[in-house]
């Protein structure tokens, strides 16, 4: 039996979308082509979400593989990336429906320490029962070491967690660690499905 959802954040709650981000602050195509590969794809990245990393320190790691005819635009997404992060359409409804069913709500997310920031203009943190974040751990999904952390510090069965990813791989690796696993596929309302079923 269900008895608690639990969220990825990334395009399940808020849309990272790092297109956007290029968008705005690069002048041609090229630029965004570099910034795109150095930054948003490069190993910083993943670093920021294990907690390697702050993300205050990003540009100064990237920058050297970066143009510097394109620093300004590097700076501008290194310091601002965060302005992608708006709610998807129905997240906020669909959180406030499994709380009002009684379920408990967790958020378990690979994110750099700024998270902090802007996750809280989309729900306060109390909102939930229990809120994860992967750079305060040192880990990342799909580790399933990271999951088996996350039960134990909120003392739940596997069992009775479904886990909610937009990653395939992410939700094979709570399913390895007992939890149920739903792949999002950008639809709140086949997440309630799911639960009725």
């Amino acid at each position: 039996m269900i008895r608690n959802i639990v969220l990825d954040m990334g395009n399940v709650l808020l849309d990272f979308n790092p297109e956007f981000v290029l968008d705005r602050f690069c002048s041609s195509e090229e630029e965004k082509e570099v910034i795109r590969k150095e930054l948003f794809e490069g190993p910083e990245w993943a670093l920021g979400d294990r907690g390697d990393i702050k993300d205050k320190d990003r540009f100064d790691l990237v920058k050297a593989r970066v143009p510097e005819k394109y620093h300004e635009a590097l700076r501008n997404c290194c310091d601002h990336w965060d302005i992608c992060m708006e709610p998807l359409d129905g997240a906020r409804e669909f959180c406030e429906y499994v709380k009002e069913h009684g379920y408990g709500i967790y958020v378990l997310s690979n994110a750099s320490d700024l998270f902090y920031t802007y996750f809280p203009k989309f729900l306060p943190l109390a909102f939930f029962n229990g809120v994860f974040v992967s750079s305060d751990y040192l880990m990342l999904k799909p580790d399933v070491k990271i999951y088996e952390t996350f039960l134990e510090k909120y003392g739940l069965k596997g069992e009775e967690c479904l886990f909610v990813d937009d990653r395939e791989e992410n939700v094979l690796g709570a399913q390895k660690a007992g939890m149920q696993g739903f792949r999002f596929l950008g639809d709140h309302r086949a997440v309630i499905r799911r639960l009725e079923s």
